[in-house]
């Protein structure tokens, strides 16, 4: 855990800090610091509370919560009267140190988030960590995950939680690195080019893992070809010692290999593979089987991820283990210990059809991936039907046609009934026609109530449905009512 004086130590030079560490009393100064949070609702006893100031929020509105909760300093921008508090911004001199006589106590600072960033990276300069960073437009939390799982046989591994994947959940993942860590898995996020460059900056990585290069957030960005430019700040990043590990199906991340000066593994089905992946099975339910070609040697895998996309996550994964050194036994078990998907679920509706619910986000390439997986689904009935229920793709940019007739013309080839929810959807309706789907079939409705109504009324109990759509739109509303019909 990060002391008070490695904090100082991170957010000051040389003559301040030893300014204010004479002033601040020795047991002060050591004491360490249980984690940091910027939610005032999870602080635990001896933590760092960092007081965000942005648009959407005000940190400094809840200080007194924080100390109140257990948190035994805060990061601090304005002025805070209620407690003591040690000015270390740029006006600082010898005769505007408060003297910390005991916690709680703040420390003011010109801007929250660079010193959150600042620490961080102080810290992690700190351990003898092995960082592995994941970047790309879709398939980054599945393969924390799965990664994290193999890295755990052998070494004791971190990994972000949820989200929290951008320049304020690394820094926050980072401080809860204890000396006994020895690896890190850390998702990263992109939105516009530099970010990952500084995530890359806090969390110094030795093996870089680029899922692929699509189109969301291209309305922010603006053309894949900049969003592939972004996610090769990872790349970029990269010691000449450590590996980049690179998706050799997608041009846009096979390229990448030029741009770093580290070891390269291209991973994929493609003939210049360092790790290839043939016979892909889909199991519905039960899984999928594949075989792993590694340097001439081929292993047979069954693993419990359902859908035969989840055979690159497995692959990225595997590479990760062979680029840390571990070997295929302890590869194999991590791999069959994800027995869990990691926003995808199945389950039932009231009258028994099944549900597959990814509803969390969408994207071309992840709704297509779900649509392939609803295909493979037989629950041993002839009259089975294959319902898509698809909500309209978020943040597209010059995309956005393209994108959502891509869709609309794979549904056409995998389902037998297509419900297109929102206004965008519409595109998804008409490209699926357009490609022979029987009109008859297709349902566009403008909201998600309308298609709750529709299953309601009409779900039979031999159906499967798929439910995917932008998380803006709360498909999981449809979820919900299915499994309570309300």
């Amino acid at each position: 855990m990060i002391q008070i004086r490695q904090i100082i130590t991170a957010l000051t030079t040389e003559p301040i800090r030893q300014m204010i560490l004479t002033k601040l009393p020795k047991s002060i100064a050591d004491t360490p610091i249980n984690g940091a949070t910027i939610d005032s609702r999870q602080v635990i006893p001896g933590a760092m509370f960092v007081a965000l100031s942005g648009e959407r929020t005000n940190g400094h509105n809840f200080i007194s919560n924080a100390f109140n909760n257990g948190a035994a300093i805060a990061l601090i921008e304005k002025d805070c009267p209620d407690y003591s508090v040690l000015n270390i911004t740029e006006n600082i001199n010898s005769h505007n140190l408060f003297p910390i006589e005991a916690f709680p106590f703040c420390i003011k600072v010109t801007n929250a988030l660079i010193a959150l960033q600042a620490i961080a990276a102080y810290w992690r300069s700190t351990l003898d960590l092995q960082v592995v960073g994941i970047t790309g437009s879709v398939g980054k939390s599945s393969t924390k995950e799965l990664v994290a799982n193999v890295l755990g046989q052998k070494y004791h591994t971190l990994k972000n939680r949820g989200n929290f994947n951008n320049e304020i959940g690394l820094p926050l993942t980072l401080l809860n690195a204890g000396l006994g860590h020895e690896a890190a898995v850390l998702e990263m996020g992109f939105f516009l080019p530099g970010e990952i460059k500084l995530l890359c900056e806090i969390a110094k990585p030795s093996i870089g893992v680029v899922t692929n290069v699509g189109t969301v957030h291209a309305e922010r960005a603006g053309s894949q070809e900049i969003i592939a430019r972004g996610k090769a700040e990872l790349i970029e990043a990269l010691p000449k010692s450590g590996t980049a590990i690179l998706n050799a199906d997608d041009p846009y991340v096979r390229g990448m290999a030029n741009q770093t000066d580290a070891n390269v593994l291209l991973y994929g089905r493609h003939p210049q593979s360092d790790l290839r992946v043939e016979d892909i099975k889909g199991l519905g339910l039960n899984g999928i089987k594949c075989t792993f070609v590694y340097q001439g040697e081929k292993f047979s895998i069954h693993l419990p991820l359902i859908g035969r996309h989840s055979a690159f996550t497995a692959l990225r994964a595997a590479a990760v283990g062979l680029a840390a050194g571990l070997n295929w036994e302890e590869i194999t078990a991590g791999l069959q210990k994800s027995r869990n998907q990691i926003r995808m679920v199945a389950t039932r509706a009231w009258n028994g059809a099944l549900i597959l619910d990814d509803s969390y986000n969408a994207a071309p390439e992840s709704t297509t991936a779900a649509l392939r997986l609803l295909s493979d689904i037989q629950e041993g009935t002839t009259t089975q039907r294959h319902i898509a229920v698809l909500g309209e793709m978020y943040e597209l940019g010059q995309y956005e046609k393209k994108g959502h007739q891509q869709v609309g013309q794979y549904a056409a080839e995998t389902c037998d009934l297509l419900i297109a929810v929102g206004d965008r959807s519409k595109i998804i309706a008409e490209a699926a026609a357009q490609k022979g789907m029987d009109p008859q079939n297709i349902y566009w409705l403008p909201s998600v109530q309308e298609a709750i109504d529709l299953l309601v009324n009409t779900l039979q109990e031999t159906d499967v449905v798929l439910i995917k759509g932008s998380h803006g739109l709360r498909m999981d509303r449809i979820t919900w009512a299915l499994e309570t019909q309300a």
